[in-house]
């Protein structure tokens, strides 16, 4: 029998979720997936120290700033990742412009344009956007524009209706860190079938095929393979290269767990939230909230990291 990675392949589209090229060219996935956290890592392994040097010449001839260096050593990885997965690379925006709609409006447009400088065109490239209120009006003018965006830091039923609303490529529902705040909250032992991330991960699935919403569905951020058996036949999936190994070597028959078309399945009315009730019905999902806040801080807390790292480089 396949083992459950081939049989997962054959229902969903398999992101890879990190910086490593070597797991990718194992694995062989459609897409892949970074953030600060995954450059940060990978910048620091001696088998990238190239993308990183050309960076920091790039940036000490210019005379750039850290923050460019670090935009200019993302596209390096990102541009090295188009040459090994045929599908879309997703380059994230900075974290710490999440607040800010025009500024990271013109932080993507600058990321595509150094892209297409590389050979890269934008229909190889996802810009990351982190799913604020400031962020879905960022997807709504990039998407107009031709540029395909993914919604991270994604937690509730509300975000994701914001996002289709704005014509967001994709958006990648967070399963992993519901999950963690549930178990912390309640103390209690979720199985794959009662985890909190899997059920909204499937909620926002049927919500969106019972609309005939075109907006793909990632499920992101899993701890286990039991989660992401769970969400089998979902759109797309982005799975940490030691969580594809696992699915990899286990040949148990897989079954298709989320379906097409969703039928004889209650799902809520279609909304258009403006920002009043995106933000109060947000407001009332303390688990989306705060889990957002948290996401943000800890992808700035990763990119002022790496600015400090390409900081000292620079003046080396």
């Amino acid at each position: 029998m396949p083992s459950k990675l081939e049989q997962l392949k054959s229902m969903t589209t398999i992101v890879a979720d990190t910086g490593d090229m070597e797991s990718i060219r194992a694995f062989q996935p459609t897409d892949c997936t970074t953030n600060p956290t995954l450059i940060l890592k990978a910048a620091q392994m001696d088998a990238y120290a190239h993308l990183v040097d050309e960076a920091i010449n790039w940036g000490r001839k210019g005379g750039k700033v850290a923050g460019q260096v670090t935009d200019r050593l993302a596209v390096n990885f990102g541009a090295e990742l188009s040459k090994i997965v045929p599908g879309r690379v997703s380059t994230e925006v900075d974290a710490d412009l999440s607040f800010d709609t025009q500024a990271m409006i013109d932080k993507a447009r600058e990321l595509i344009t150094d892209y297409r400088a590389r050979g890269v065109g934008r229909e190889r490239i996802l810009i990351k956007l982190a799913t604020t209120w400031e962020g879905v009006q960022a997807a709504r003018v990039l998407q107009g524009e031709g540029i395909d965006c993914n919604m991270t830091l994604l937690f509730s039923l509300t975000q994701a209706q914001a996002c289709a609303e704005a014509g967001a490529f994709l958006i990648s529902p967070f399963v992993g860190r519901i999950l963690d705040w549930y178990a912390k909250a309640t103390g209690e032992t979720y199985t794959a079938e009662t985890d909190p991330g899997v059920l909204s991960v499937r909620a926002i699935y049927n919500y969106y095929k019972a609309h005939d919403i075109g907006t793909v569905v990632m499920g992101a951020s899993f701890r286990n393979t039991g989660e992401i058996e769970a969400l089998a036949g979902c759109d797309r999936l982005t799975i940490a290269p030691a969580l594809l190994q696992q699915l990899s070597e286990a040949d148990e028959y897989l079954p298709r767990m989320l379906l097409m078309p969703v039928r004889n399945i209650d799902v809520p009315k279609r909304l258009n939230p403006d920002e009043k009730t995106f933000r109060f019905l947000l407001n009332e999902d303390a688990m989306a909230t705060e889990k957002l806040a948290e996401g943000i801080r800890l992808f700035t807390k990763d990119l002022r990291s790496l600015r400090d790292m390409v900081e000292k480089k620079l003046g080396a």
